[in-house]
This record gives structure tokens, C-alpha cells and sequence, in this order.
């Protein structure tokens, strides 16, 4: 089920948005953010509404409700479902009028929630892409843009050519990134929990934050730093971080399996904890 709060209204399917003059069709000029309810429980909302306030100014849009009215039609929304959904919630901005330059006043904005259960926690496989994302100088790595995604895109389409689930994308100095839609985790033979440290190149994900932060909390340090490729195919555990799953195991990289291991199970187990109080 879809549905989608656009223009004062609700309503259900895929509702029509834009023309075909308008500016974020034709030159690209969206953004949305991710949050999920989860049996009416909305963990770290007002985050992903603030982002998405952040990611349109960084494209020269302007969101058009604040973090309050948003919140408000979030709840008003997810009251329409079932009390137990789990929900998908996104918030999009789009421009409508300008050449070139859009004109921020004249942003559009809809939400929309539709049925989203959380995948089983039984793992993804990955492989590395060629693929590389860009740095900040070559595209707003800084903003969750739509325009983004086709990077995504030609990633996962690799990684399905090759048999895989996704892909890891290094930075343009040859570093890891991230998953092709998600943060990446790995726990070294040495026991050490390790994501790559933010560069401009990713963003560095509200779930990941959270995650990052309840594992210090029972006492698993999370290191930052660089890391190279050569490390997966040493790592005992790699996991994402991300809206959709929260936390997901890599069970296969490349030619290697690889267990559902402790540390991931514990930040599964600790963020699903938090969703009870929030």
C-alpha cells in the first residue's frame, strides 16, 4: 500500500507529482530522506526530517514545511495504517520552476509511506565494484540527491551481473566507501569493529550513527578510520548499517562465506531495542 500526502491531500498509489517542464525531471533536482515506523514506533525522525530540510538547500532548493509540520503529517499518516505496519516514510522535495538554476520558493514537497517489512536477517552476498564514488567537488555528496543514485544504480546492476546482492564502492582515491545504498561495518581477525571514516564521498548514515553509538554503549568500540580494500577479504564479519534494514550481514564476499557473526547480531539486537523506546 502507498500513500502519499501531496498538495493538502491524501491519497493512495503512486501519485503524480511533476510535469514534464518541471525543473527536478529534467534537470534533476530532488531529495528525499528515509525514516521507518516500525509498529508505530519512529526511531531518530526528526533527524531524518531535518536532513532532508539540509539536502535541499544544498540544492538550492527550499523545503517547504518544517521539521514540526512534517512531523504532524507523519503521524497523521502512519495512523492510517495498521498499527502493527512496518513503514517505509519519505519525505521528497522537488524543484518545479527555473533554467538551469532552480528557483528555491518554488519547491515542491510530498511524503509518502507505503508497506516496507524489515528483511530478514539472514544476509546479503557483495562483490567490489570498478565503479567509484565521486568526492565532493564533483557532485553534492553532502545531500541525499536523487541525482546520486544512478551512481547507486550502475553499481548494483554490476553486482547483479556478477551474481551478487551489492557492491562496494571505493572513494576516488581507492578506499572504501560504502555499500552501493548502504554504510559498510567489518570486524577485523584482531576483533577490532571498523567503518570507514567520513570523507565527503558517503553520507554517513543516521542508522549508522545510532548504531555506532549503542555499540559503545555496551562497550564495543567502533574505529573510524581508512579503510583499504584488501581488508575485507580478511575482515570475520562485514555488515551495513542503513533506513531499510537497519543492520544487515554480508554473508558472502566475493568467493568467501562468511557467518552471521556476534558483533552484527549485537547491533541488530541493540537497535531494535532502541526502536522499543522510541
Amino acid at each position: 500500500m502507498y500513500l502519499t500526502y501531496f498538495n493538502g491531500q491524501w491519497a493512495e498509489g503512486n501519485v503524480p507529482l511533476f510535469g514534464a517542464m518541471d525543473h527536478s525531471v529534467w534537470l534533476g533536482s530532488s531529495v528525499f530522506d528515509g525514516a521507518r515506523a516500525i509498529a508505530g514506533r519512529l526511531p531518530d525522525l526528526a533527524l531524518h526530517l531535518q536532513r532532508v530540510i539540509h539536502s535541499a538547500e544544498r540544492l538550492g532548493l527550499q523545503c517547504p514545511l518544517s521539521v514540526a509540520e512534517m512531523t504532524a503529517l507523519v503521524h497523521e499518516g502512519v495512523a492510517k495504517f495498521p498499527a502493527d505496519a512496518a513503514l517505509y516514510i519519505r519525505p521528497l522535495v522537488f524543484g518545479r520552476e527555473g533554467f538551469l538554476i532552480p528557483e528555491p520558493q518554488q519547491s515542491g514537497f510530498a511524503l509518502t509511506l507505503f508497506d516496507a517489512p524489515m528483511p530478514p536477517f539472514t544476509g546479503f552476498s557483495a562483490c567490489l565494484s570498478r565503479l567509484r564514488r565521486p568526492d565532493a567537488s564533483m557532485a553534492p555528496t553532502d545531500a541525499k540527491a536523487s541525482a546520486l543514485y544512478a551512481n547507486s544504480t550502475r553499481v548494483m546492476r554490476e553486482a547483479k551481473e556478477r551474481g551478487f546482492d551489492n557492491g562496494v564502492v571505493l572513494d576516488s582515491a581507492g578506499a572504501v566507501a560504502e555499500f552501493a545504498t548502504s554504510n559498510l561495518f567489518l570486524v577485523t581477525a584482531a576483533g577490532k569493529v571498523v567503518t570507514p571514516v567520513p570523507n565527503g564521498t558517503f553520507l554517513a548514515g543516521i542508522t549508522r550513527a545510532r548504531v555506532i553509538a549503542l555499540l559503545a554503549e555496551a562497550g564495543v568500540a567502533v574505529e573510524e578510520r581508512t579503510v583499504l580494500p584488501q581488508e575485507l577479504d580478511t575482515a570475520v564479519e562485514i555488515f551495513n548499517t542503513g533506513n531499510y534494514g537497519k543492520v544487515t550481514p554480508c554473508v558472502r564476499y566475493e568467493n568467501r562465506q562468511l557467518a552471521v557473526g556476534p558483533i552484527a547480531t549485537l547491533a541488530r539486537d541493540r537497535y531494535l531495542a532502541y526502536t522499543e523506546l522510541a
